[in-house]
């Protein structure tokens, strides 16, 4: 899912910010209060970017995954970071000087909230609003993601998809060659098949898709499945989307091969990892610098994988490409 981005700098752009998560919300069905509570939300956390973080981002999209559906709001600076964050979550503590009630106030009015903060490396704050507050589930999120098209694109070259499976989940992240609709249209071509041979090896997978992108301008794909009871995780790759399983301090990145699916490619391969339940798995296109690391943020890999995702974009995003960090965990929906 694309995410509607807001850079903020200073004050008024707390106002367009608002003005465009609304807009997501009441696009899928929010009513006037519930768009309310997604307007504070923004207002808040943008606000405290202002008083606090500048320059950062607020990122808005909408969910649907085993825990409800909804809209999730992503919020991210590099500014000075809270160093006492349980006083900053205390409600009624308003951080930002903003005409709200504070952090503690998101939180309560959220349906899930999350957030890690660390002084001289930032703040990023992730709130999920549903539709129906009485569908919620507890269910603990399987996967998060974070896809923005270049700056000055509407259209992302990315794309990416997860599919569960009784004995566990299958993955995939396209980054169509260049950027803007033709890149999209290659992304979009390599979704479709993917679900359509969803079932398949990821090697097969991969093969279909190579096969089937010849009428498009091609791009770099991955494709990973997690097998539970096995304890492994099976992984095929053409060109620069590179994959990695985070386990504890540990960081296994995996073989994708060189080439253009579509186009070039000369082997298809397929890789096996060793993945525990706990570990995550990351999938990033080439708008993200390969050395990415979680090694900064101790405790971050138990976070919503949504807030991961997050991170790794502010900390390692290149400003010349589309963008896209897929987190999958072991029990993915």
């Amino acid at each position: 899912m694309n995410m509607d981005r807001v850079t903020v700098t200073e004050a008024s752009q707390v106002a367009e910010a608002r003005r465009r998560a609304v807009a997501v919300a009441q696009s899928v069905g929010f009513d006037e209060t519930a768009a309310g509570r997604i307007a504070l939300v923004v207002t808040e956390l943008a606000t405290n970017v202002v008083k606090y973080g500048v320059p950062g981002e607020v990122l808005v999209a909408t969910y649907e995954d085993g825990t409800g559906s909804g809209v999730e709001i992503l919020v991210l600076d590099k500014g000075e970071g809270f160093s006492n964050l349980g006083l900053a979550l205390t409600d009624g503590h308003s951080t930002g000087g903003s005409a709200g009630e504070g952090l503690g106030a998101v939180r309560r009015i959220s349906d899930v909230f999350d957030i890690v903060s660390r002084p001289g490396l930032g703040t990023a704050v992730l709130a999920r609003l549903s539709i129906d507050r009485k569908t919620v589930s507890d269910a603990v999120p399987g996967y998060g993601a974070v896809a923005v098209p270049l700056k000055g694109e509407t259209a992302n070259g990315d794309a990416y998809a997860v599919r569960e499976r009784a004995d566990g989940w299958t993955a995939v992240v396209s980054d169509g060659l260049g950027h803007g609709p033709e890149a999209a249209k290659a992304s979009e071509e390599a979704l479709k098949l993917f679900r359509r041979h969803q079932d398949k090896p990821p090697a097969a997978i991969l093969s279909a898709i190579h096969a089937g992108l010849s009428h498009t301008r091609g791009g770099a794909i991955s494709v990973a499945r997690y097998e539970r009871n096995r304890g492994t995780l099976a992984f095929a790759g053409i060109g620069n989307v590179l994959g990695a399983v985070v386990s504890g301090t540990v960081t296994k990145r995996t073989v994708s091969l060189a080439g253009t699916a579509g186009h070039a490619a000369r082997r298809i391969q397929e890789f096996e990892y060793p993945m525990r339940p706990d570990d995550l798995f990351v999938l990033c296109s080439d708008g993200i610098a390969t050395a990415w690391s979680l090694d900064a943020h101790p405790g971050l890999a138990a976070a919503h994988p949504t807030l991961v995702a997050g991170v790794i974009y502010r900390d390692f995003a290149r400003a010349r490409d589309d963008a896209t960090v897929l987190v999958v965990r072991e029990g993915a929906r």
